[in-house]
């Protein structure tokens, strides 16, 4: 029955697999649902081309390879030497010489097994293959992180676009106004300090405008950057609209427990766990006997016969159980580390749940909060509109002057970049629930 697991084992090891974490596991499809098609494609060139993620995968061959070595050490080994043997042998006199070459070639074949009654090598295998899997949910881990930094940065980019063209439009009627009370000053309807002041709301503006094309240009980057790309691709990169960038799904309103213990935090604290009980088993195992068997057949030309005959080969078997004899203290200690590392671990393993918990609450309460403060901003801009429009009646009606138009339509704009902000920052709540819950929603 062992040998027959052993191989199925071996198979499973030896058959080819993907290492890179599975697509379906990391629910991209979330990101499919924002009415935006460039963010899905950015999503998938992260995917391929992310260097930071792909060195995540190469962890996880690592440790899958770990398990197949781990396995190498319950089987036999079998090695076989090539030696050259100089022998000199005295002489008996009248008793004769022993008829045995003085140059010699020697090739002995040494096959070893430590038999694992005790089931410690198999132990041992169980627990690399634990560290397997930890690697592959630190993987997962990574690869939701890196999704979620490119649809923050994306949306973030969304946002700034918004803001750079109202910004654009606030410095234009900053001008207007500016060399409206030029002319006001020139007639002595205003003083200096308001046609100063006036000149002070243009540099203003123009501060804001740089400020905030340096953070698209800094998100730019980083964006390409997060998908494989040179920086020098930076402004080349297509994007859609704030306006029609929207969730097409709805958010729920609270997140079931499984979902939350199928972070990969969670269960990479789990697995933890599982491999520290696994290392104190092995180590109390350490404190029995170990039980080997070793064979040996050596052919040689030491004597007579062809080389690879009965007549010219060595051969023994050798089979026991060793024991250390001065290691006990050692093996003890090693025994009671092993034991404090499990009880470390079951506490992070706690503290962890906790924490897992605390972050889908946080990201459930902050979109909750968050989503009323949108709501709130887009009534206070559609007031804003209205009143925009009246002013426009007023205008064509000759009842307010341009640079009370000007100033109301500077109104609506300011208006307009504060509900950008409370959209983009709706928005990336999302993809905050959707790490904190593991990619779950």
């Amino acid at each position: 029955m062992f040998k027959k697991t052993v191989l199925i084992l071996s198979l499973l090891l030896l058959s080819p697999c993907a290492f890179a974490v599975d697509r379906k596991d990391l629910n991209i499809d979330f990101f499919n649902k924002f009415n935006d098609p460039y963010l899905y494609q950015y999503i998938n060139e992260a995917l391929e081309n992310n260097h930071s993620a792909k060195q995540a995968t190469q962890r996880v061959e690592q440790y899958r390879q770990g398990v197949k070595a781990s396995l190498g050490k319950e089987l036999p080994s079998l090695s076989v030497g090539a030696n050259y043997l100089g022998t000199h042998t005295p002489n008996l006199g009248n008793m004769g010489n022993f008829n045995i070459d003085e140059s010699a070639f020697v090739m002995p074949l040494i096959a070893n097994w430590e038999v694992d009654f005790l089931l410690k090598n198999r132990d041992k295998t169980k627990s690399a293959k634990k560290s397997y899997e930890i690697s592959l949910q630190e993987e997962k881990a990574i690869y939701l992180a890196l999704l979620t930094d490119v649809a923050t940065v994306y949306t973030n980019i969304l946002q700034y676009d918004e803001l750079i063209k109202n910004q654009e439009q606030v410095l234009k009627n900053n001008e207007e106004l500016y060399g409206a009370n030029q002319k006001r000053f020139e007639r002595g309807v205003i003083d200096s300090t308001t046609l100063n002041n006036s000149e002070n709301a243009i540099l203003d503006a123009k501060n804001n405008f740089e400020k905030l094309t340096k953070q698209r240009e800094i998100l730019l980057m980083q964006l390409a950057v997060l998908t494989g790309k040179s920086s020098y691709c930076a402004n080349n990169q297509e994007r859609g609209t704030l306006d029609n960038f929207e969730y097409q799904a709805t958010i729920p309103d609270e997140i079931q427990s499984d979902i939350i213990f199928a972070r990969p935090d969670v269960q990479a604290a789990e697995k933890k766990l599982e491999k520290a009980k696994i290392d104190v088993r092995v180590a109390r195992k350490e404190l029995f006997p170990r039980f080997n068997i070793t064979g040996i057949w050596a052919f040689s030309t030491l004597t007579g016969g062809s080389f690879f005959s009965w007549e010219s080969s060595l051969a023994a078997l050798l089979g026991g159980a060793t024991l250390d004899l001065f290691k006990g203290g050692q093996k003890k200690a090693n025994l009671k580390l092993y034991k404090a590392k499990y009880e470390e671990l079951f506490e992070n393993y706690k503290q962890v749940d906790l924490e897992a918990v605390k972050e889908v609450n946080t990201a459930l309460c902050i979109v909750k909060h968050d989503t009323l403060t949108d709501e709130y901003s887009k009534t206070k801009l559609e007031n804003q509109q209205k009143n925009f429009t009246d002013s426009q009646k007023k205008l064509n009606r000759g009842v307010i002057s341009n640079p009370e138009y000007l100033i109301e339509q500077t109104k609506l704009l300011n208006q307009e970049q504060e509900t950008a902000n409370t959209k983009a920052q709706r928005l990336v709540n999302y993809y905050t629930l959707y790490k904190a819950t593991g990619g779950g929603i």
